[in-house]
């Protein structure tokens, strides 16, 4: 018996010394985040409702639908129940297992054996009865409870339920930003769809502008005032912005599947608002502080837990090098015959106890070490990432807001100069004072800063719609 006990602490030993040897890695230092986003940033922290920013009716129901309907959140909320379920399995894996067992075997022991020695000397006692003879072969019958359970003395399956549950928290965190980004998408594609609303009636009615000086240009062919050249330019131009309008058309046919694809539902028409221009951008939210703000978005939160979840991996890891100690009692009826195994003289109980250590398989433990630690630099390195990202991209829309503004103010200013050109243009050429050419270029100038300033509209509302996504979505 001392002896078994001096393997023990040998082997305890043994592993604690190991166990100390194999370090935990060490992280670089983390990036400093800068103070402000601007040099003339607002640090208001954003506190704007999600209905209060996206205020259009139709819009607010189609982010309804795809919050309940898209097949990416569905999935998502399954990864949620699988890191839900492996938290119960690491928090069961502390708790004994407790087995009920029936159990029958059979042995024939050889009469060269120990047990088949002792069996035939027993049998020759005169102090058993006729039920205490051993059969041979010998039958062993057991009805009872049998339990294993391991005592977690180092916190190695502490450690694993650390793991398990920061990453179920993870998990969550990423079906928020998963959110932000599908409620960000929808919106975009809804205002891309306003915005080809629009530019397909600037082509059309652009379409009936050329149509009607077409037929000015051929009626004065006829009266010998123009060329036939004048009336195929005029033509050209013509069949020129059909086939724009066919383009926009198809382009309105892709932006509205997308959107029913991020809805969940087969494709039809999106009930939507029609004019983008009388339609306001939404308000301009205040960057707030950066650390306040990019420790707040749900891909930061989700990277930082991995990054803990990691670090409880490698102590788990580490602590595998340590000895185990294992307790396995049972208790049931036993007996080597069926008819006696429900006697209260069959009553049998027992415990056993191992403290075991790693010995061979040592080094396979220390490369699940080593790949523990490589993962939690993986995860370091993506949170730092993360963190620069987020915070180049709040810096970028801020700046893509004021500039657009500023330029969506110029287009228009440019399109109600374009349109009063275009009006002279026509005076002066049925005066005889400018030539065809110089319509046609009017024309087509009119209608290329029309559509662009429809695009800077449109541009306008991704910036913001963006900034918002970089936020986090945090606009509570």
């Amino acid at each position: 018996m001392i002896r078994y006990i001096r393997s023990y602490l040998i082997i305890a030993a043994f592993s604690i010394t190991g166990c100390a040897t194999v370090k935990q890695a060490e992280l670089p230092p983390a990036v400093q985040i800068p103070a402000t986003f601007t040099a003339n940033a607002d640090t208001t922290s954003p506190k704007i409702l999600l209905k209060e920013f996206f205020t259009d009716k139709k819009l607010q129901r189609l982010i309804d639908t795809a919050l309940a309907s898209n097949f990416d959140l569905k999935v998502a909320l399954q990864r949620i129940e699988i890191a839900r379920a492996n938290t119960r399995i690491a928090t069961a894996a502390k708790l004994p297992l407790v087995n009920a067992v029936v159990g029958a075997s059979v042995d024939r022991y050889s009469k060269y054996s120990m047990n088949g020695v002792g069996n035939f000397d027993t049998n020759k006692s005169p102090n058993i009865d006729h039920n205490q003879t051993i059969p041979d072969p010998t039958p062993d019958f057991f009805l009872g409870f049998r339990s294993s359970w391991e005592a977690d003395i180092w916190g190695k399956l502490k450690d694993r339920k650390k793991a398990a549950y920061t990453r179920y928290l993870a998990s969550e965190k990423g079906r928020q930003w998963l959110t932000t980004q599908i409620v960000s998408e929808v919106a975009s594609l809804y205002y891309e769809l306003m915005a080809l609303d629009y530019q397909l009636q600037i082509i059309q009615r652009n379409i009936e502008l050329q149509k009607r000086g077409l037929e000015v240009v051929e009626a004065q062919m006829a009266g010998g005032r123009a060329t036939a050249l004048a009336v195929r330019q005029f033509k050209a131009q013509v069949l020129h912005t059909q086939g724009a309008e066919v383009v926009i058309r198809q382009s309105r046919i892709r932006t509205e599947n997308e959107l029913n694809s991020l809805l969940g539902r087969f494709p039809k028409t999106i009930d939507r608002d029609t004019s983008i221009i009388a339609k306001a951008v939404p308000q301009k939210i205040q960057a707030g502080i950066p650390t306040e703000v990019l420790l707040r978005r749900p891909d930061i939160q989700q990277a930082e837990l991995e990054l803990i979840a990691a670090k409880a991996d490698i102590s788990a890891a580490r602590k595998a090098l340590l000895p185990s100690l294992n307790i396995n009692p049972y208790i049931g009826l036993n007996a080597f015959k069926a008819p006696l195994l429900f006697s209260a003289t069959s009553v049998a109980a027992g415990v056993a106890g191992s403290l075991a250590g790693p010995i061979l398989n040592r080094k396979a433990i220390i490369s699940g070490v080593d790949i523990a630690n490589a993962e939690q630099a993986n995860a370091f390195y993506n949170y730092q990432k993360n963190i620069v990202q987020g915070f180049q991209e709040v810096v970028t829309q801020l700046q893509a807001i004021d500039h657009l503004t500023t330029a969506y103010h110029l287009k228009v200013e440019e399109v109600k100069t374009l349109t009063e050109g275009v009006s002279t243009a026509n005076d002066l050429y049925l005066a005889g004072y400018a030539s065809y050419l110089e319509v046609i270029i009017a024309q087509g100038s009119v209608l290329q800063a029309e559509m662009e300033q429809i695009d800077l509209k449109k541009q306008s509302f991704y910036a913001t719609i963006n900034l918002y996504r970089s936020l986090g979505g945090n606009v509570q």
